[in-house]
């Protein structure tokens, strides 16, 4: 397996860092040390703590893009059924294996609420989401694929963020693939019909 290129390694030690440290915890030295890398090294790559951040926005929505690349491959050629195994599959994999890297977004998706110089950076990176939601929908034959994206985007950041992070999160067990299939089933016909 190659090695990561430098600004991937750093932007996902940098990812890393929030999921464990919080944004607080998110500085140049903390990512150098995490990643092994050389004092100085990520203020090399991104001068600025905005850049270090919006890194991390653009390199969240390429490794989420690979997950659905990934998942869509394993189910093959796309009916609402095997849509719904994928998206389920791929929402326990985010909840459980990749649980950091969603907590990750969350807060970073936060600070951008908060600092609009940030903003841009992370619509792009949800842009490619709804993108790859709408060409599924499309291909399901959704009659407005792009609104309908929108919503089950929408769906999906709020069941993981319920699950991850809301209030019961800490106290419910690890979420059921088949538990999953049907939430999925459902939020797959809405869209359909929207």
């Amino acid at each position: 397996m190659p090695l990561p290129d430098r600004r991937e390694l750093i932007a996902d030690t940098a990812i890393d860092t929030v999921a464990t440290a919080g944004l607080r915890g998110l500085t140049h030295r903390a990512v150098d040390a995490a990643a092994g890398l050389p004092a100085g090294s990520t203020s090399y790559y991104f001068r600025t703590r905005s850049a270090l951040i919006g890194a991390c926005y653009l390199r969240l929505a390429e490794v989420t893009v690979a997950d659905v690349d990934r998942w869509e491959a394993r189910y093959g050629s796309p009916d609402p059924d095997s849509a719904a195994e994928a998206l389920a599959a791929l929402l326990h994999h985010w909840l459980t294996a990749d649980r950091n890297r969603q907590l990750a977004r969350f807060e970073l998706s936060l600070e951008a609420a908060r600092r609009p110089e940030l903003r841009a950076d992370l619509h792009t990176a949800g842009l490619a989401a709804r993108a790859r939601a709408a060409a599924l929908l499309e291909s399901l034959g959704a009659p407005h694929p792009t609104s309908a994206a929108d919503l089950l985007v929408a769906w999906t950041d709020g069941l993981l963020y319920d699950r991850l992070a809301g209030a019961t999160a800490a106290t419910r067990p690890a979420p059921d693939v088949s538990e999953l299939t049907s939430v999925v089933r459902r939020m797959l016909s809405a869209a359909l019909s929207a």
